[in-house]
């Protein structure tokens, strides 16, 4: 039985139609989508002032993860800057650090952040816990290098978009459960946060092609846990399993009506308030999976992305007491 749906926003309706949608994700589709060029980054640089550098760092197993660091041309080190963490979507078998990185770089413009984005290692080639722990170890090496990068130790904000805001979740229970680094805030935008993939809006987007249905949702999920049985799955990866939300820094919530992830990310701000945490919801009528990545010009995407900024702001430079 197929389940009704709440429409899509009439504006991304008519740019979606433009847009090739693929039937379904497998290993042999996912090997011509890695083989695509990416958009260059130096096209989003383009009218910027940013200097930009690469780092590597070392994981314990003796891998080098690339950090991509961006930061405002002329930015006095002596000034601490804020630090924008991020971590790139692409359901955890695509993508690199310049994924989304427009996103981030509004917030470089905006507020004189600097953008350091991480290159974690994708499944099906690595698996389980990788690709959080890379993202931690990055995590690490910022909160250590502080001072040298220019950023104030107390404004790391990790944020990051749909596998992304997955695991900038699990990188901000990792902190949290072994003291540090100390992370601001968190900035989740409809974060991929349950391998169980089984809520009303998971099963409402099954079947057909789209930007992101139940069964990619399953792929992506596999390619990272193969067989592991629920039980054995860890909370760093698939944070809505996390038994206690207590203890996060303030998050920031989003995710669109028309689109697996919407009743997932919905309970993970729940249980943060059950848990007496702080966290800001926003769910977009007619967003579906990405909308305002893939069509940032539509005014519901305009919206989404004006209202994160206004978050960040407030995170960023909290009024103090007269």
């Amino acid at each position: 039985m197929t389940l009704a749906r709440p429409d899509t926003d009439p504006e991304l309706r008519a740019l979606l139609a433009d847009m090739p949608l693929i039937p379904q994700l497998t290993p042999e589709v996912l090997a011509q989508i890695r083989q695509l060029p990416p958009t260059p980054v130096e096209t989003l640089l383009e009218g910027r002032a940013v200097d930009r550098h690469e780092v590597t760092v070392p994981s314990p197993d003796g891998a080098r993860i690339p950090l991509e660091i961006f930061r405002p041309t002329g930015a006095d080190r002596s000034t601490s800057a804020p630090c924008v963490y991020w971590m790139h979507g692409g359901g955890m078998v695509m993508g690199d650090r310049f994924s989304q990185i427009d996103i981030p770089l509004e917030w470089l413009d905006r507020f004189g952040a600097v953008v350091i984005s991480v290159d974690y290692r994708l499944a099906p080639e690595s698996t389980r816990t990788t690709l959080v722990d890379d993202c931690y170890q990055g995590l690490l090496w910022v909160a250590e290098h502080a001072d040298d990068l220019g950023v104030d130790p107390n404004r790391i904000v990790v944020a990051g978009t749909s596998a992304g805001g997955g695991l900038a979740a699990g990188v901000t229970l990792m902190a949290r459960d072994r003291g540090g680094p100390t992370i601001a805030a968190q900035m989740l935008i409809y974060p991929m946060l349950d391998h169980r993939n089984n809520t009303t809006s998971s099963r409402q987007y099954a079947g057909g092609p789209g930007v992101w249905t139940r069964e990619m949702n399953e792929f992506g999920w596999r390619s990272v846990l193969g067989d592991l049985p629920d039980e054995d799955v860890p909370s760093y990866i698939s944070p809505a399993l996390a038994d206690d939300l207590s203890g996060l820094p303030t998050t920031y919530v989003d995710a669109g009506t028309a689109e697996v992830f919407r009743d997932e990310d919905v309970d993970y701000a729940t249980r943060i308030w059950a848990a007496g945490g702080q966290a800001e919801l926003h769910v977009w009528a007619g967003g579906f999976h990405g909308f305002d990545a893939l069509y940032p010009q539509a005014r519901v995407s305009a919206a989404a992305r004006r209202t994160r900024t206004d978050w960040l702001a407030r995170v960023l430079n909290p009024a103090t007491e007269a």
